[in-house]
């Protein structure tokens, strides 16, 4: 979660006569930092991962789950036992933008020996028993990345009916002010981002279209004043609040690097797994850019700053205009944090012994919790394998937002096609001025590929990530037990990669038609809804096993040779 100041928040009239010094003073502040610290070597290879989790109740007598507003109770009680108690208790808990949400990491950052990849899982396991333990009745977490009907009339505990004409925060036809933490950050947020834009956040989602779906699908909206009418669009989901955006979960890891350097070449390396914007054709505000290539900042690390400063400050509190730059950061983190990419380029906080970091930050939360210790332990090898073998990823931004496209597809994973390098070992990194200037030179590095090709790898094509993450662990000392761990989580993305495996979207689409109470009109009802998240909830929990989703993953308890052999391609 981005920066949670205290204070009297201003609304967008006021804060927006205070941008140019935010702007200004943000320069500032991370030309200090980056003058006291761009010599700091040798720092330690630390990482970290951030679960978020919806708070639901399941109502068994009217068979209907809802969304619970606790969250900051919830979270209270949550710090009380912990962190308040004892400064090195095992979970951190954080608050985030759904009063229906909260987010949990490990109470310190994991190291570089291979053996932490073996505490990740336990560690998730103690966040969710810790939380589940201070809910209420018939109240569980969900790790899913969006509510089904979030929304839909009723979809909160307690219920409350939102506000598109009176006075309010969203003024959103569906999501009510309540579903939003309390916090003043966020409230003056949402509140300022439609002040700035004068009109509300618009998101169309092209609906699922089955045999019974009315075409073309119209909405009526019986509160609309009109704005709705004119922003939705024939056949797609209309959603008018950041609620739909920012009150859905992801899967998040930080890693510190031991220099700027070495942050800098992971954040470019790992760009390429996710859509972003790269160092190449960028809009920059000239005048930041120019500023900070005088204070002797280089070419690339100016444009990424000078990027992130076109934007205004969305949040300001009264308490916080005037600061003092050597030593508060304020002012550069309200900008770069609330810059949501995909990848975040983290500077260390003002005179902390915190280093250089890289936030990356695509991944959909999963179900279970060896899911999610999965992708964030792929992640994390695959950051080891960068740096080791030093690593080209590097395609230009152009394929970059072409393959973000074919990600957003309907089973993109078994159907999509993907740029992707094809020579990762060469180091020849693919020219800025190239790119910059509309050239294809590098074209034969990079072809299409299946998300199968790259992570299984192709005879002929591409050796894939897998087969290359078993050769540096072959290399590697690690014990036996950490060994099967890995394995247990590299055979699920290698199977999730191949189709063999369902990923989560695709097994909640089967699991909606299948139902019996579906009626082929791409409606889910609250009956749908309520099996569904009991499903998941009992899989989550580990009650009941899902092959179909998960494989059969081999207990630690049981270690033997047959499932540590080696993951072949």
């Amino acid at each position: 979660m981005g920066l949670l100041s205290q204070g009297s928040p201003l609304n967008w009239e006021e804060t927006k006569k205070y941008a140019d010094h935010v702007r200004k003073h943000g320069i500032v502040q991370f030309l200090n930092i980056y003058n006291k610290v761009k010599e700091r070597q040798k720092d330690v290879l630390l990482w970290g991962d951030e679960v978020e989790y919806m708070l639901i109740e399941m109502d068994e007598k009217n068979e209907k789950v809802r969304l619970v507003l606790n969250g900051g109770e919830v979270l209270e009680t949550l710090q009380d036992k912990g962190e308040k108690t004892n400064p090195n208790h095992p979970t951190l808990w954080r608050p985030e933008y759904g009063s229906y949400m909260i987010e949990g990491t490990p109470g310190q950052p994991y190291g570089g020996t291979m053996s932490e990849f073996n505490t990740v899982e336990d560690n998730m396991g103690k966040r969710r028993r810790e939380a589940s333990s201070v809910l209420n009745k018939n109240e569980t977490l969900a790790t899913i990345t969006s509510f089904p009907r979030l929304g839909c009339p009723g979809f909160t505990q307690p219920e409350y009916n939102p506000t598109p004409v009176e006075k309010g925060v969203s003024k959103s036809l569906f999501f009510p002010d309540e579903a939003i933490n309390r916090h003043p950050r966020f409230s003056t947020l949402t509140r300022n981002i439609r002040h700035r834009r004068g009109e509300k956040v618009v998101i169309n989602v092209p609906i699922f279209k089955d045999k019974c779906t009315p075409s073309p699908f119209v909405e009526k909206f019986p509160e609309d004043d009109g704005e709705a009418a004119r922003a939705a669009l024939p056949d797609h989901i209309y959603m008018d609040a950041m609620g739909f955006g920012m009150g859905n979960c992801c899967l998040q890891v930080t890693f510190q690097a031991c220099s700027i350097e070495e942050a800098r070449y992971l954040y470019d390396q790992l760009a390429t797994f996710c859509p972003i914007v790269l160092f190449v054709y960028l809009t920059i505000d000239e005048e930041i850019n120019k500023e900070l290539l005088d204070a002797g900042i280089d070419k690339l690390l100016a444009q990424h700053i000078a990027h992130l400063f076109i934007r205004d400050p969305l949040s300001l509190f009264e308490e916080k205009i005037h600061l003092d730059d050597e030593n508060e950061s304020d002012h550069f983190e309200n900008l770069q944090s609330t810059n949501w990419q995909t990848m975040r380029f983290k500077p260390p906080p003002p005179n902390s012994d915190i280093g250089w970091r890289v936030e990356f930050r695509p991944m959909e939360v999963q179900l279970t919790d060896f899911e999610n210790s999965a992708y964030v332990v792929f992640i994390v090898l695959l950051t080891r394998v960068i740096l080791s073998y030093k690593l080209d990823f590097l395609i230009p931004l152009s394929k970059v937002d072409e393959n973000m496209k074919a990600a957003q597809e309907r089973n993109a994973v078994q159907e999509g096609m993907f740029y992707f390098r094809k020579d990762i070992y060469k180091g020849e990194m693919i020219q800025v001025q190239s790119a910059q200037n509309g050239l294809d030179s590098e074209g034969d590095h990079y072809i299409l590929m299946s998300i199968d090709t790259i992570i299984n790898g192709k005879e002929g094509v591409f050796q894939g990530l897998i087969p290359i993450l078993n050769c540096y662990l072959e290399n590697m000392e690690v014990d036996v037990d950490t060994r099967c761990t890995i394995l247990n989580y590299l055979k699920l993305i290698k199977r999730r990669a191949s189709g063999e495996l369902m990923t989560m979207a695709k097994w909640m689409r089967e699991f909606v038609d299948k139902h019996t109470q579906y009626k082929q009109d791409s409606v889910i009802t609250d009956k749908i809804n309520y099996d569904l998240l009991r499903k998941c909830d009992s899989i989550a929990k580990g009650e009941e096993r899902c092959p179909e989703l998960i494989g059969d993953p081999v207990n630690r308890g049981s270690v033997n040779q047959s499932c540590c052999q080696r993951i072949e391609c």
